[in-house]
């Protein structure tokens, strides 16, 4: 078995979710057919050819981990460790030929993800993270914004249409109050978050390879990952991701209680 570091580990995976978005700029652009799976979400064959890659490079390395990916699904379910892949986030917007898709990739030991890499590819932009070693964006330090007035702050969601009156009411709430309102979404807006380029940024949906390698990368970045009701959960069915000084400003607006 492979006993690297944890800083070998995100080397890795910088490396694998890197290789996987050249895989998908090869179909990026070229009006590539999209299917659509049971939960009406649409999948291409850049999605599976970035699973696919990205699970090979795992096996290759780290052959006792086990594997869950958006895709092709999970491999040996009860390992101490799990990559977590999400070979395209933003699916929609790759389909589009808009340049803010993601290849997603975290490693949870032992029910926490220890590292996180969002690597946009048509982009070349990456940032990445692993507990107690700093968030990193290509190479600098990020760090979130020290903004601590909603009046001047940059909020952000996927959503054009929300699931629910309930979760659009909540950024309705939280948008009448921030400086600009965008849905620069999916993995782009946390990135965002974690560079200080905007300071609050959420998902009323999400599946657990859409958040598995946010909560390091905000925390690590000195911001505040929890789902829609203030907990924290790394792999939670909602997202909120904001810097530190208006976390809680934030999640009083989402919920009501502001």
């Amino acid at each position: 078995m492979t006993h690297d570091s944890l800083a070998t580990q995100l080397e890795f995976a910088v490396d694998t979710a890197w290789r996987a978005g050249r895989a998908t700029l090869a179909h990026f652009q070229t009006g590539v057919a999209a299917e659509t799976k049971p939960d009406l979400s649409p999948v291409t064959i850049a999605d599976r050819a970035a699973e696919a890659l990205c699970r090979e490079l795992i096996e290759a390395r780290y052959p006792r981990d086990g594997i869950l990916g958006e895709e092709l699904g999970e491999t040996r379910p009860g390992a101490r460790r799990r990559w977590i892949v999400d070979p395209i986030d933003g699916t929609r917007s790759f389909l589009h030929g808009v340049p803010l898709y993601s290849v997603l990739l975290a490693l949870e030991e032992e029910g926490e993800t220890v590292l996180g890499v969002i690597h946009l590819p048509a982009l070349n932009e990456t940032v990445w993270a692993a507990r107690g070693a700093g968030c990193w964006w290509d190479g600098r330090r990020a760090l979130v914004s020290e903004i601590d007035r909603l009046e001047d702050a940059t909020v952000l969601t996927s959503e054009g249409k929300f699931p629910d009156e309930a979760s659009g009411l909540a950024w309705r709430r939280l948008a009448a109050h921030a400086a600009n309102a965008r849905t620069w979404g999916d993995a782009y807006g946390y990135a965002l978050v974690a560079t200080g380029r905007a300071e609050a940024m959420l998902d009323p949906q999400v599946g657990p390879w859409d958040v598995a390698p946010l909560k390091p990368i905000i925390e690590e970045a000195g911001g505040v990952l929890t789902d829609w009701t203030g907990a924290s959960a790394h792999l939670g069915t909602s997202a909120i991701a904001t810097n530190a000084a208006l976390a809680r400003a934030v999640r009083q607006l989402v919920t009501g209680e502001a």
